[in-house]
């Protein structure tokens, strides 16, 4: 049985979504233990567990949120039978490719905590370098802050947030990173931190400051959809839009996705987000065929067509 879950000596607690790797019995928590059934008084639970259900690739990251949910209720629990049940820190970092739905997680997991009363507000605030380095010396600290302000009650989420260490020492970057950790020490228990970025470049993200690694005790791992589950969340978003794939197009963009997977560099191919942008050129291109051919019956329609498909530039055809 796989086990995604791994603590770490420096009490992270790493989760690898979907991995096929398996780790020691020791050090994981049995998922199958957990119950199937829960009482009704667990609505918040199931609601995001439904939610979840309707995302492709997703299955660990379900079994995950049920452990955070019942780690932080029975806490709960004990606190009301006056046992040790200190708050714990949930701030996040998110490994993975563009495209393995990081952003939608982080979502479900701000409604999840409200629901709990985890999150007062549990709204999310996204953030990129942009939005944190000033020009000056101090803008970027006050840029920082602010922004911890307005998620405050809810999920603070800086994407690819390894580059706030790339301009060096000189660079503003480093200030935003220090003003980060003091907030997160400062006000812990009051936003929800995430901070998400490719696998290795996180891994040196975290060097730049030495109180960065231990204020993340949760380490989730986003793999690249196969090209089957890429097929999958196509369906989906066209079945969504009432669109279908005929059998050539669904052929055709099978064996693109299979070369792109295995061409383009992970900044090209962004998974998920790679498939909607291609869906979404072919449904203009289809809507413009249709207008010059003069033909509008249902099927015509309903229809992409292995000529309506447009690949991105630079992709294998």
């Amino acid at each position: 049985m796989d086990q995604p879950m791994r603590m770490k000596n420096n009490g992270q607690i790493s989760i690898v979504l979907n991995s096929q790797k398996r780790s020691s019995v020791k050090d994981t928590i049995r998922h199958d233990s957990i119950p199937q059934s829960l009482p009704q008084e667990h609505v918040a639970l199931k609601e995001i567990e439904e939610e979840l259900g309707s995302l492709v690739g997703m299955e660990e990251m379900k079994k995950m949120v049920k452990e955070i949910y019942a780690w932080i209720y029975v806490n709960k629990k004990r606190e009301t039978m006056g046992l040790k049940a200190g708050k714990q820190a949930l701030h996040m970092m998110f490994k993975g490719n563009p495209g393995t739905g990081k952003t939608t997680v982080a979502r479900i997991i701000g409604k999840l905590f409200l629901k709990m009363n985890v999150l007062s507000k549990g709204h999310l605030i996204e953030a990129e370098r942009a939005d944190l380095v000033g020009e000056y010396i101090g803008h970027t600290a006050q840029k920082t802050r602010d922004l911890v302000k307005k998620a405050l009650g809810g999920i603070l989420f800086i994407d690819e947030a390894y580059s706030l260490g790339r301009g060096g020492e000189k660079d503003f970057g480093k200030e935003a990173i220090d003003t980060l950790v003091k907030h997160m020490e400062d006000k812990q228990h009051e936003f929800i931190l995430i901070l998400a970025g490719y696998s290795r470049e996180m891994e040196h993200f975290l060097t730049l400051n030495p109180g960065l690694q231990s204020r993340f005790p949760l380490v989730f791992h986003f793999p690249d959809y196969s090209v089957d589950q890429l097929m999958e969340i196509g369906r989906r978003m066209l079945e969504e839009k009432e669109y279908l794939l005929s059998h050539d197009a669904e052929r055709k963009i099978r064996e693109h996705l299979h070369s792109a997977k295995n061409t383009l560099s992970p900044m090209a191919f962004s998974n998920g987000r790679y498939v909607r942008n291609v869906l979404e050129k072919s449904i203009r291109t289809q809507a413009m065929r249709l207008l010059m051919e003069n033909c509008y019956d249902r099927h015509d329609l309903l229809t992409i067509r292995s000529n309506d498909l447009v690949f991105n530039k630079g992709s294998s055809e």
